[in-house]
């Protein structure tokens, strides 16, 4: 029998897409109704989103729904990391959703560190260093223009400002405000000492709320508007805490792969790990499900291969640039892919060109360069896991849209000398899901949960 749908409004950095869910017959069945362009653009002399857009965009979602004849009960929406806007006291945004590859929190760590060592923030918060951090962001407000942080009352991410924009209810939630640099391992709430420490106004961190509780009904204006009604609830918000959740195993031994524009990296834990160890590796604890841990390495992905395909203005499909990149089979050249001469570098192409020293390199050897030192790093991580944890990764998962891409997917067993597996590809949307249905009684457990996921999606082993 068929039970009730659910609505995941899984948002990217490049597009967005409403996936309805139910489970029909012991499975979780999937079906995109709508999907959308995101990005972000120039304005005010910052890279911004444009979240009036994607506002606008939920609600045409919602309006698809009705209109295929699928109306959810319950609906969550997940984004990326970090970003965050500013409201004042009567619910209206302060300046502009400044994006993470803007760059107005260039050179501004050295204010944070002023005020608190790195090793200290590592230690209280678990969380690796990356120069967009909401910490960061702050720093560079704080610095650059101290009066909206004045006027602000409420500070939502991404995804609690668009819930609020559903529902008129303003939440914080929990896994995408660990990736702010400010949570407190020791209390899984704001760390309001260090926020202090730091100048920024403890008014704007208010209790956080876990993956699967509700955060309201739509107003009265979306509901009239859609010509119907549901609850919007948490999930895990941060889009690869969703994605986590929908690895198809139970063991406590595998390693993951979240493949897209970002790579993420690592292995689910119970407890965090913030030793010098850990930090030394760059490793982060952002949190997930049911205060489990996502013990992994943020690696800069498919976005190099993407933005090189835009600089070519879409000339060559993902496929094409694939096989380009195969065709040459190897090359001497190797790039850094976490270097960050590659998160906004006005010509991509330009930029691998110049770290390599090769002006003149073939835009197929360009190809297979990052193609073969993206799987190099995923093959350095997992020995990093190995050497921080103690334990050697059983198997590794390949979850998400980069878990279609056969050459990489290969080249990556050839880098591991352990099992690999791919897919879900719809992970994120389906751990969106899944946080849903655990949070209304459809599963009594995470895993029953990733037990219905594994029966209900295709999973390759990859062959090297």
């Amino acid at each position: 029998m068929k039970g009730s749908y659910y609505l995941a409004v899984d948002i990217g950095a490049s597009s967005g897409r409403h996936i309805l869910g139910w489970i029909e017959d012991g499975r979780l069945c999937l079906e995109e109704v709508y999907r959308f362009p995101n990005g972000m653009s120039p304005k005010n002399g910052h890279m911004c989103w444009d979240h009036e857009a994607l506002t606008a965009h939920i609600l045409e979602g919602l309006r698809r729904c009705a209109e295929v004849g699928k109306k959810p009960s319950y609906m969550a929406i997940d984004t990326w990391g970090v970003d965050f806007l500013l409201l004042d006291g009567d619910g209206q945004v302060i300046g502009d959703a400044v994006g993470y590859r803007d760059d107005r929190t260039e050179g501004i760590d050295q204010a944070v560190y002023e005020k608190l060592s790195e090793e200290e923030l590592y230690a209280r918060t678990g969380i690796q260093k990356q120069p967009y951090n909401t910490i960061y962001q702050l720093m560079a407000l704080q610095k650059q223009a101290p009066e909206q942080l004045a006027q602000a009352e409420h500070l939502l991410m991404m995804p609690d400002y668009l819930s609020y924009r559903l529902t008129g209810v303003c939440h914080q939630e929990y896994t995408n405000a660990t990736t702010a640099q400010l949570v407190s391992l020791t209390t899984g709430q704001w760390d309001k000492e260090l926020i202090e420490r730091l100048g920024y106004p403890t008014r704007l961190f208010e209790p956080l709320h876990m993956p699967g509780e509700t955060v309201g009904r739509l107003l009265p204006e979306h509901a009239a508007a859609i010509g119907y009604d549901l609850t919007v609830l948490h999930p895990a918000s941060h889009d690869t805490a969703s994605a986590v959740l929908a690895v198809p195993t139970n063991s406590d031994q595998v390693a993951f792969l979240s493949s897209g524009t970002w790579s993420l990296m690592g292995m689910e834990r119970m407890e965090p790990d913030s030793s010098a160890k850990a930090h030394d590796c760059n490793f982060t604890n952002e949190g997930g499900f049911a205060h489990r841990y996502r013990f992994l390495k943020n690696i800069m992905g498919l976005w190099i291969i993407q933005s090189i395909r835009r600089e070519l203005d879409g000339k060559y499909s993902f496929a094409e640039l694939c096989d380009m990149a195969e065709a040459v089979e190897d090359t001497p050249y190797r790039i850094n892919v976490n270097s960050n001469d590659f998160l906004a570098p006005s010509s991509m192409i330009d930029a691998i060109r110049g770290a390599c020293q090769a002006p003149e390199m073939s835009l197929g050897e360009l190809l297979c360069c990052v193609y073969r030192s993206l799987a190099e790093c995923y093959g350095e991580t997992i020995r990093e896991l190995e050497t921080v944890t103690g334990k050697k990764p059983e198997a590794l998962h390949i979850i998400g849209g980069g878990s279609k891409d056969p050459y990489l997917n290969r080249l990556t067993a050839e880098a591991l000398d352990i099992p690999v597996y791919a897919g879900p590809t719809e992970a994120t949307a389906i751990g969106n899901l899944l946080s849903q249905m655990l949070g209304t009684g459809v599963f009594g457990s995470v895993a029953e949960a990733r037990e219905t996921v594994f029966r209900s999606f295709d999973v390759q082993k990859i062959l090297k």
